[in-house]
């Protein structure tokens, strides 16, 4: 990005972040915490989730859309909050866009080639995830001497969007998906969808301490964070009262997005408004 570009973008403009629905609400989440002044403005896809199951091409046509409406907020930078996104869309929107725009896999994959000892690192995601081999390929053009196992993982998402983090069959599940991966020694473990962090408690339990857990929703966070610094854009003030600190927009189903919203978010959120992003 130019620096021309960078000096009309505002500190005190928000940041746009989006997902397929409700996952990428701990991207945000750790928004919030590591860089509390910042604004967000939410959006999830609720009405045309998941993403993990549907093609390259449609992925990308609903992330533009969905950076289309953002881009009405004149937000100063855009996060893609969701691994199936990040795989598919990432290159087409940065591509298309003249603002920074990040993914949660690069942040991730940089985490975990970092965290490794033997070289073993496992990846848990959606089909989609890790049909795309993004995570193989970030962390391989780091170092090609690791070794990178996938394990799709597609009863995660409806078991989390449950309720059911701590619960016996999330437990069983669990077990399922990681016997084979603690089987061959990983002792790195990228949780590659933005669901997974709200049982990271049990996946840490199932995995063993010899297992290094990445969270690639704090490391996005991270990485945001000095990005906006080094471009002298992150927000010197504490927004004030009334000043829409938080927005949140969905697709479908407000209510069930704001219930579990709040499960997630302990900063209150009161309403999320239905957009039809086909408009966009």
């Amino acid at each position: 990005m130019s620096q021309t570009k960078t000096k009309l973008l505002r500190k005190d403009a928000p940041i746009g972040v989006f997902d397929s629905g409700v996952g990428g609400l701990t991207v945000a989440r750790e928004i919030m915490r590591q860089i509390p002044n910042e604004k967000i403005v939410y959006f999830g896809d609720t009405a045309r989730v998941p993403y993990g199951s549907k093609s390259k091409e449609t992925v990308t046509r609903f992330s533009e859309q969905i950076v289309r409406f953002l881009h009405t907020f004149q937000v100063k930078t855009i996060v893609v909050a969701c691994n199936t996104a990040s795989a598919y869309a990432l290159d087409q929107l940065e591509h298309d866009i003249d603002i920074p725009i990040i993914g949660v896999l690069k942040p991730g994959a940089k985490a975990a080639m970092e965290a490794t000892e033997n070289g073993r690192i496992g990846v848990i995601a959606t089909e989609a995830t890790i049909g795309s081999g993004m995570y193989n390929k970030y962390i391989k053009e780091w170092n090609r001497d690791v070794t990178i196992y996938g394990k799709a993982c597609p009863l995660f998402v409806p078991l989390i969007e449950e309720g059911l983090w701590e619960d016996p069959v999330t437990d069983e599940i669990a077990r399922r998906y990681l016997t084979e991966l603690i089987d061959i020694d990983i002792d790195t473990l990228i949780l590659g969808c933005t669901h997974y962090p709200l049982i990271r408690s049990t996946l840490g339990r199932i995995a063993g301490d010899q297992v290094t857990l990445v969270n690639p929703a704090y490391e996005t966070a991270i990485e945001l964070r000095e990005m906006l610094a080094d471009m002298d854009l992150l927000n010197d003030e504490e927004p004030g009262l009334g000043s829409n600190r938080y927005q949140f927009y969905v697709s479908d189903k407000a209510e069930k997005f704001v219930r579990f919203a709040n499960s997630i978010i302990k900063y209150g959120i009161l309403s999320a408004k239905t957009v039809n992003i086909e408009d966009y």
